[in-house]
């Protein structure tokens, strides 16, 4: 095994203890933090960047950027700096693992992730997206890697700003005329070199839904001219096709993300947000229907009522799985007590999802710094981000 120099060594005030992960333009540490007794995640990149005085300008301009983020579903940076020939950056320490890990968890059980787990992941995702967006900061590189995952699972979106960073330095290009990103995750204006804007994150985060309920990518290639191809010209399959147990709602939330032009995607991640927090409050809380088995391609399986679904093809993409819903074990109605809100106004209860009391339509969770209007569960505004006070219940 090759030996990392920089293990036990120290940038700054941060000592590096051991190797957290590695991408293709940083290496990730776990590090303790001496002044403040912390530890913290260290992202160091690569030394040839250094060499380039304009990138490192760039850089540091975009981490004091990034770093003025404050919400709860965008991981904190506390430092940007550069010591003996490395650029590193200093963020919270979240060691939950990635969406990737817990995507690629499901796909070695076999399985697609539940709606029920998917949407309250994917609404706190465009909640972030749209809180950057609002303040004029753009991911670029939204794909499941990037979103880390504390131990109680709430998603952590990380990378802020290092694809724009990248973008702009000239040397960076091995794709001539493409942009920054993941080819299986870049938007068509991304894919093109064109102009780029919250819409392409929008983009991205349709992506990773269809990923994360179908098992798999809409668009499939070895290489990236085919994944480009794809992106600009080629419709996405149906994600019921793909997975019949994905609802109509569900799949329509994805195609819109997924429109080759910007215009007809949702504009803003707040609307895509809002239309999964709808789907969220039509679905039941506790479900005692099914749970999403996926098996080889090319297998047929019988599912319940003696329906027997096969693979199924659609353009020239051909799932790697198909779906059959299993019947779960009935849940005791008793284990779910839904906690309801009481309005501060006419003291009417009201539900978890609700953002204005039923009764007198007074704003149940309003935040005091920036006036948002927030579900009446949510702990955090979706807007700005501060703490929202807790609400009798």
């Amino acid at each position: 095994m090759q030996r990392d120099d920089l293990i036990g060594t120290t940038l700054g005030n941060y000592r590096i203890l051991a190797p957290l992960g590695q991408g293709g333009m940083a290496r990730v540490y776990r590090a303790h933090q001496e002044t403040l007794d912390r530890e913290v995640a260290v992202k160091v990149l690569p030394p040839w960047y250094i060499a380039d005085r304009s990138f490192v300008e760039r850089f540091n301009l975009e981490a004091k950027l990034v770093a003025r983020l404050a919400h709860p579903n965008i991981v904190t940076v506390h430092d940007a700096n550069e010591q003996n020939g490395h650029l590193y950056i200093v963020m919270q320490l979240v060691d939950g693992g990635t969406l990737k890990h817990r995507l690629d968890q499901l796909h070695g059980q076999g399985r697609a992730m539940d709606t029920v787990e998917a949407i309250p992941i994917f609404i706190q995702l465009a909640s972030a997206l749209a809180y950057a967006h609002r303040q004029g900061v753009v991911h670029r590189d939204v794909k499941p890697v990037n979103v880390l995952l504390d131990h109680s699972g709430r998603p952590i979106l990380s990378d802020f700003g290092i694809a724009k960073v990248l973008a702009s330095t000239k040397n960076h290009l091995t794709r001539p005329g493409a942009g920054v990103g993941t080819p299986e995750y870049m938007s068509p204006e991304q894919c093109i070199g064109g102009a780029v804007d919250g819409r392409a994150d929008i983009y991205a985060l349709g992506i990773m839904l269809f990923e994360a309920t179908t098992g798999q990518t809409p668009f499939l290639g070895d290489n990236y001219p085919a994944l480009a191809h794809s992106h600009i010209y080629e419709p996405p399959p149906r994600p019921s096709r793909l997975n019949p147990a994905i609802s109509s709602a569900i799949e329509q939330i994805i195609l819109t993300a997924l429109m080759k032009n910007p215009a007809q995607r949702y504009q803003h991640a707040s609307d895509m947000a809002e239309a999964l927090e709808l789907v969220q409050l039509q679905q039941p809380r506790l479900q005692t229907g099914h749970h999403v088995t996926i098996r080889p391609q090319g297998q047929p399986t019988t599912a319940p009522f003696g329906i027997t679904i096969t693979p199924l093809e659609q353009g020239n993409v051909t799932p790697r799985y198909s779906y059959t819903s299993q019947p779960t074990s009935p849940q005791p109605s008793a284990s779910y007590q839904p906690e309801n809100y009481v309005c501060p106004n006419c003291r009417q209860l009201n539900r978890p999802q609700m953002r204005f009391c039923t009764k007198c339509g007074y704003p149940l969770n309003q935040c005091p710094i920036c006036g948002g209007q927030n579900l009446a569960n949510n702990r955090f505004c979706t807007k700005c981000g501060q703490a929202l006070p807790k609400l009798p219940s």
